[in-house]
């Protein structure tokens, strides 16, 4: 197979130009191999001129070797806190001299569309994976897992085949329900995702319904849409309700406009932190620790690549922090 790069140009041109071999000129492009510096730059200055862009997954297909991309699922770029975490872990493998190779999917309840991109992944031949999605669960994940290395990023794993860096939701959810009954709340509303929508933000509900101890808790399960389950919300603060208690920003917001619509006043909280501008808006929130997970799993994934012995516990949480904003208020004055 050979290695065509933009425009038509291959790597036969570039040697060419130089009047040097194909072996070597992608040797020097590659940054491999004893190559005199001056011929290096040589090299990589024909091909700046002409417009060469190495093919590398068609040579690595071609060789039947995995490369040095790896590959991430993400799911839903537009969504602050994915989009957010997209970013650090550019950053992150950046610094970690790994290339990424990246799917994104947004609303996919049953999973499916995130399984076929990882199998899409897997035929590229990226030599590892993470994922960062709440909409797989470990048993679909395990078989990719014993493929190549992985890494769950951001939701918290059961699986004991499967490393994550993910966020401390039990500790969030105690955060948040301290602040909640240290201000008289005692009859809330808990809105989120069902398990089968975003088991993410399933376990955040049940992490938050375990820390509220004491306070009688309506659970609502719904679907991806944010203003799912706003409406039956909006009736049990009408039916006596203090607060509506979201596990994520954005239900936060469908809340809020809930609210206002209807004329009901009542606190709210969400979750996640990461959307811009909340300062202004007001929100009580818990801010996710992303910089750090996506830092943790790009630095893990590299160690297992470079069959490093880690001495890391195969999940680890990360702690972010409780912003105090005005949704949420002393019982009776909201």
């Amino acid at each position: 197979m050979a290695d065509q790069g933009a425009l038509g140009v291959r790597i036969e041109d570039v040697a060419r130009a130089v009047g040097v071999s194909r072996a070597t000129a992608t040797r020097a492009l590659r940054g491999q191999g004893r190559i005199a510096a001056s011929t290096r730059e040589r090299v990589q200055r024909a091909a700046e001129q002409l417009g060469y862009v190495p093919n590398l997954m068609a040579t690595e297909l071609a060789s039947g070797a995995r490369g040095g991309a790896i590959g991430l699922m993400l799911r839903d770029a537009a969504n602050p806190v994915y989009g957010q975490l997209f970013s650090a872990l550019e950053v992150a493998a950046a610094a970690a001299g790994l290339e990424l190779v990246t799917v994104t999917i947004g609303a996919d309840p049953g999973g499916e569309r995130q399984v076929l991109a990882l199998r899409r992944l897997l035929g590229m031949r990226v030599a590892g994976l993470l994922v960062a999605t709440g909409g797989v669960d470990s048993a679909r994940l395990e078989p990719f897992a014993a493929e190549v290395p992985m890494v769950r990023v951001g939701r918290p794993e059961a699986s004991p085949r499967i490393h994550a860096e993910s966020y401390d939701e039990e500790w969030h959810g105690r955060l948040l329900a301290e602040r909640v009954v240290a201000l008289g709340h005692r009859d809330v509303v808990l809105l989120g995702a069902s398990a089968e929508t975003s088991y993410g933000e399933h376990r955040r509900g049940d992490d938050l319904e375990r820390a509220l101890a004491g306070v009688a808790v309506r659970r609502l399960r719904t679907g991806p849409d944010p203003a799912d389950g706003v409406p039956a919300a909006l009736d049990a603060v009408a039916a006596g309700a203090s607060a509506v208690l979201c596990t994520s920003d954005v239900r936060q917001l469908a809340v809020l406009r809930g609210l206002a619509a209807r004329g009901l006043s009542a606190s709210t909280t969400g979750w996640d932190g990461r959307m811009p501008g909340i300062d202004l808006l007001g929100l009580t929130t818990v801010r996710m620790p992303v910089e750090e997970a996506a830092t943790g799993a790009v630095d893990r994934l590299a160690a297992l690549l470079g069959g490093e012995e880690l001495t890391l516990p195969t999940h680890r949480g990360w702690r972010g922090e409780l912003v105090v904003g005005r949704t949420l208020t002393e019982r009776g004055t909201a």
